[in-house]
């Protein structure tokens, strides 16, 4: 039987047929599933674009938009009958990683799946040979992602000590007299810290996304683009080093107000534009004077406008693939099914809070105390315990931390990484194994063990973290126990435990050692009450 449009306009059999292999309902179809089945990750990546340092986020798609379409407008696409087996395996792969974010509740794994999901669609529409043609705009979505917090943590504070470190350089060659106390400026009447966020991250991740994108707009060769991407992590500490610096040296001579409100945010803003100009004079080096025989372009970064949206009015008419319609379906089954999934019972947890730890531990008297505020929400606890405990001249510094959950953003901070913040100079971390108790009693358990020192201040560090009846040193162990142990019992509660005793001078530091382990005697055997396992 045929079909066609009678003269009343009336859409007939063979038409509809041929409306449901155009290739925009089935986008619509597979952006329903894709909200559905990645929901939580999207909302989560929504909430990170509210932070400074990820507020570019939203122009990343965008950007990606505006490459794509360049690629198509420069070299259109051929049509690609061929299998369809490596969209469909990338696809099954970005269902697998978002299920498995779901599963565990960690929306950057969530997130991770969707960016695989989008590089399925582009594979399942354009074909293999192609699609892997878009690479470069699809891997530019990675730069839309925020850090794990554990990552952005360590690398935000080591970039803090070097934006102090070349911060006070500066200042020097100024001929200001300065002191370097962690990531503290001390000049005198004046004493700046090198906060978290001006460690330059602010300005690392949206140059990262900007120097992508002119390293494939680049007109040359591609170990020119690989260094001009490259070169954005140098010049952006670099720079905001010298942003830092130059704060001092305001502060020293105008006053503190240069490095507070509106002059604060506006020498932010001439930084990041200087750290453009500096990667586009990079770009301009190279195509003059290294270019090798090349016929140097007429432009050096191709941003071609005009013609560039005639690609998406000619996207009506394209078609959709087998292979395409049936991931579209299954993608809105899969979302639906999640949806509809129920979310399982928050699992009870009996526990003591830290707030009545006991302040007399067998022969040590503690007195409670607080946090700065600052040092305070950083930690970002739900619980914490900060006590000094004394025992015959003897001082024993306990510090223990409690999280509900360590997967929806959250995480523990390691003392590996806020201890160098705070001035203190770190011996190499290393293990130890050491025993509590006696008898049937005895415990044996690792610790990361530091010898820390400020001036002429020394301390012994143990810390550790408990993760639901287990004492683990590393944190990547502990994240990753922590996914687990959300998959199969429903739990990623867990803390910190951080002990810290003075080195008097000349004082043996094996004496240290036996303080700690003294101490330890008393307060391991009461964690299980705060830090409670898994029953089997």
């Amino acid at each position: 039987m045929t079909a066609d449009i009678r003269n009343d306009n009336t859409v007939v059999p063979s038409d509809i047929l041929s409306l449901t292999k155009r290739a925009i309902p089935w986008i619509i179809v597979a952006s329903l599933g894709a909200a559905a089945f990645f929901w939580d990750g999207l909302i989560s990546l929504g909430a990170a674009w509210s932070r400074p340092e990820y507020s570019y986020g939203p122009l990343v798609p965008l950007i990606t938009l505006y490459m794509t379409l360049l690629e198509i407008h420069r070299h259109p696409v051929k049509p690609d009958h061929g299998s369809r087996i490596v969209g469909m395996a990338v696809f099954v792969l970005a269902l697998l990683v978002g299920l498995l974010g779901n599963l565990v509740e960690i929306p950057d794994i969530i997130t991770y799946g969707f960016i695989l999901y989008v590089g399925a669609f582009i594979l399942l529409l354009a074909g293999t040979r192609e699609g892997f043609r878009f690479w470069p705009g699809w891997l530019h979505l990675i730069f839309m992602l925020p850090l794990p917090q554990f990552v952005y943590l360590s690398v935000s504070t080591h970039l803090q000590a070097v934006s102090a470190e070349i911060g006070v350089a500066v200042i020097q060659l100024m001929g200001i007299p300065v002191l370097l106390d962690g990531t503290v400026i001390d000049l005198g009447e004046y004493k700046l810290l090198v906060a978290e966020a001006c460690s330059g991250l602010r300005y690392l991740f949206p140059l990262f996304s900007f120097g992508w994108l002119m390293a494939v707009l680049y007109n040359g060769p591609n170990w020119h683009r690989v260094l001009i991407f490259f070169a954005t992590i140098p010049v952006t500490i670099l720079m905001n080093s010298f942003r830092v610096g130059m704060i001092g040296v305001l502060v020293n001579h105008f006053g503190i107000e240069h490095a507070e409100g509106f002059i604060h945010y506006f020498e932010g803003w001439v930084i990041f534009i200087s750290c453009t100009v500096i990667l586009y004079m990079l770009a301009w080096v190279l195509s003059r004077y290294f270019s090798f025989g090349r016929e140097r372009p007429k432009y050096i970064i191709g941003m071609d406008y005009e013609g560039v949206l005639g690609p998406l009015k000619k996207f009506p008419s394209v078609n959709a693939g087998k292979a395409f319609i049936a991931a579209s379906i299954i993608a809105l089954v899969a979302g639906v099914a999640w949806q509809l999934t129920p979310a399982p019972s928050p699992t009870s947890i009996n526990r003591l809070p830290l707030g009545i730890f006991p302040m007399h531990v067998d022969n040590w008297q503690g007195r409670a105390t607080i946090l700065d505020r600052d040092i305070e929400q950083v930690l970002g606890a739900d619980e914490y315990l900060l006590a000094d405990y004394n025992f015959e001249n003897t001082n024993v510094n306990l510090l223990m931390t409690f999280y509900k959950s360590q997967t929806n953003g959250s995480g523990i901070h390691s003392p590996e990484i806020c201890l160098p913040g705070g001035g203190w100079e770190v011996s190499k971390w290393e293990q130890k194994t050491v025993t509590v108790g006696a008898g049937d009693q005895a415990k044996s358990m690792k610790v990361n063990r530091a010898i820390i020192q400020l001036g002429l201040q020394r301390q012994l560090v143990y810390f550790w973290f408990e993760q639901r009846g287990k004492q683990i040193t590393n944190d990547f162990e502990a994240k990753f126990v922590s996914m687990w142990d959300t998959f199969s019992e429903g739990r990623s509660d867990g803390g910190l435990v951080r002990v810290v005793t003075p080195i008097a001078p000349g004082e043996d530091v094996n004496n240290a050692d036996d303080r700690l382990q003294s101490f330890l005697e008393g307060v391991v055997p009461m964690l299980p009450a705060y830090f409670p396992g898994i029953e089997a």
